[in-house]
């Protein structure tokens, strides 16, 4: 690695490589902003700059809250805690799906079935089938993992102790 690449890498922390991915990220996201809103800059920056600031100040104390709240429902047994990311990550995709389709699934949108010839009310149905399947899914690794934890459990032990 060159003086100029460790200099780099000190001051901004990662490589040049994930600086340009980064910014190209932004330049997409820019560029996709402003054809969807057909050039109004201003309405572009204010949509930026309000998705973080609502994310920020309302999503993270709402996902650390629900953290919070699974933690101190499992304990601090670890094996009580091991279920912790089988309820995470399909909450996690559950309200990803509902932040991107939420217009559709709370039914307001008018336009959407003139442009698409597709109706719009099936969405909350939808979305309730995967969040029930994204967690019937979830409940099946676990109790998978839990059966295997109790078969290793039962292979370990000494032969006087069956």
């Amino acid at each position: 690695m060159t003086a100029l690449a460790r200099r780099f890498r000190r001051w901004y922390g990662e490589g040049a490589l994930q600086l340009l991915l980064l910014l190209g990220s932004f330049a997409l996201a820019g560029y996709a902003g402003v054809r969807l809103l057909s050039g109004d800059g201003l309405l572009v920056a204010v949509w930026f700059v309000g998705a973080a600031l609502v994310h920020d100040l309302v999503f993270v104390p709402a996902y650390a809250l629900a953290d919070r709240a699974l933690r101190a429902a499992a304990g601090r047994r670890e094996r009580r805690a091991a279920w912790i990311n089988f309820v995470r990550v399909p909450a996690f995709l559950s309200g990803l799906l509902l932040l991107v389709w939420f217009p559709l699934i709370a039914g307001r949108v008018e336009r959407y079935e003139s442009a698409t010839g597709l109706p719009a009310d099936a969405f909350l149905t939808r979305w309730l089938v995967v969040t029930a399947a994204l967690f019937a899914g979830a409940a099946l690794c676990r109790v998978v993992q839990v059966r295997r934890a109790r078969r290793s459990d039962r292979k370990e032990r000494p032969a006087e102790v069956h």
